[in-house]
């Protein structure tokens, strides 16, 4: 169980009615368009509710996939659809306000709505964590909710993205920054899972420096990934640091604790001072945290027991590394801080492999064939610049508010999940 995470709005769109034209009349032609249209429409009721089971959402999300396969690919060929290009989507982006982006791909409307249902599982992951009391199973839905989002941003990042053929916008959400820093923050936040398991269970104070401070690198990877996109980003970009830096407090925590008990008691005051400088500097960045403008809603780590709690195990076990060296040891303190493991032997996460869904069996060679190769509709008044300033911006996603628990939890770690 791990705690306070940050979590994007979801992309807004408009209505597709898949009107697609015919050269002949067939029964699965037409049920295609009529399923796809209602398919999505539920798949969109569904996700802004986190409450809904995750089997519930799979199963629309697959289906949607799978009757949307014939407008991406030939069916039974590994060649693009005719019709790739035949509907026009309208989707707006997590960091971008409320203005559409219009795209007439089919490729750009299977990449948006897969990054909508990876949002549902973050926050999914959330709300379970939400709970006064969180018991194994709900922590482990929690683990394989953001090893899934973690998969989904994957399969965007190696199926969707690389057969796009319009240029995507900068810090939209299929910008391969953006989908690379969301598949290693749902990494990492998993991964949080796995450390405050360990830490509960009290294994071996080296394992959990080593998962912490892998769980460091991440935070750390997801932030420099977004560096470049500066102030779009820069409410992301502090969260990111926020969290590498709290795990890079962990890492040398444990890392202190381990070489006190192998007698290395000067190493282990460095570790340990370089754990309050680290946690120093999270208080920082939790003041610049709460003044950084952005879209997503505010958190407050410093006030959740996780965070807080840290400090004082901080200063309880320098004060006594700091005794027993006075007192016994009379080691030197080094100058620098020790180096941390480079590998936990245990307990990393990688995203959960998300295969494309097969075709739908209405998609055959027939009913295929039914469907009318479309001419280019690039003079089309509904693809152009000025339809999109007709429509205008596209109002929020309404979410179903998430209530956090104000309890401390009942664990020796204080991780939750927010």
């Amino acid at each position: 169980m791990a705690h306070w995470f940050h979590r994007s709005v979801f992309k807004a769109t408009t209505q597709v009615n898949f009107e697609i034209g015919m050269v002949a009349s067939d029964s699965d032609a037409i049920k295609i368009c009529s399923d796809l249209k209602a398919c999505r429409q539920r798949l969109l009721e569904l996700l802004p509710d986190p409450n809904y089971s995750p089997d519930a959402v799979e199963s629309v999300f697959n289906m949607y996939l799978s009757l949307l396969h014939g407008l991406l690919m030939v069916p039974g060929e590994n060649t693009p659809s005719k019709m790739q290009h035949s509907v026009l989507f309208r989707w707006t982006h997590s960091l971008l306000g409320s203005t559409p982006q219009l795209q007439q791909d089919s490729m750009y409307e299977a990449a948006s709505m897969s990054c909508n249902v990876a949002f549902w599982y973050m926050k999914h992951a959330s709300l379970i964590a939400s709970k006064d009391d969180v018991t194994m199973e709900e922590a482990k839905e929690v683990h394989t909710s953001l090893r899934k989002a973690a998969g989904i941003f994957k399969l965007i990042e190696c199926e969707f993205s690389p057969k796009l053929t319009e240029r995507q916008m900068e810090a939209g959400d299929l910008d391969p920054r953006v989908i690379s820093a969301y598949l290693t923050q749902c990494t990492a936040e998993a991964q949080e899972v796995t450390v405050a398991r360990a830490v509960e269970l009290k294994h071996n104070p080296s394992l959990i420096s080593a998962l912490a401070n892998e769980t460091f690198k991440l935070f750390s990877d997801a932030a420099r990934t977004l560096d470049s996109l500066g102030d779009v980003a820069s409410q992301w970009i502090k969260y990111l640091r926020l969290k590498a830096v709290v795990y890079q407090a962990y890492a040398y925590c444990f890392c202190g604790e381990n070489l006190l008990g192998q007698d290395r008691c000067g190493e282990a005051v460095r570790a340990l001072q370089e754990s309050q400088s680290c946690y120093n500097r999270s208080i920082e960045l939790c003041k610049e945290y709460a003044k950084t403008k952005g879209p997503a809603p505010k958190i407050h780590p410093e006030n959740h027991s996780f965070f807080k709690r840290l400090a004082p195990k901080i200063r309880m076990i320098l004060e006594k590394c700091e005794r027993e060296n006075g007192f016994i040891y009379h080691q030197k303190v080094p100058d620098d801080p020790p180096e941390l493991e480079l590998k936990a032997t245990y307990g990393l996460v990688s995203p959960n492999e998300v295969p494309l869904p097969n075709p739908s069996p209405l998609w055959t060679p027939v009913s295929y064939s039914a469907f009318d190769t479309p001419k280019s509709r690039a003079k089309d008044p509904a693809n152009s610049n000025a339809a999109a300033k007709v429509e205008g911006n596209l109002p929020p996603v309404p979410e179903v508010t998430m209530s956090q628990t104000s309890k401390d939890p009942k664990t020796s770690s204080g991780c939750i999940l927010q």
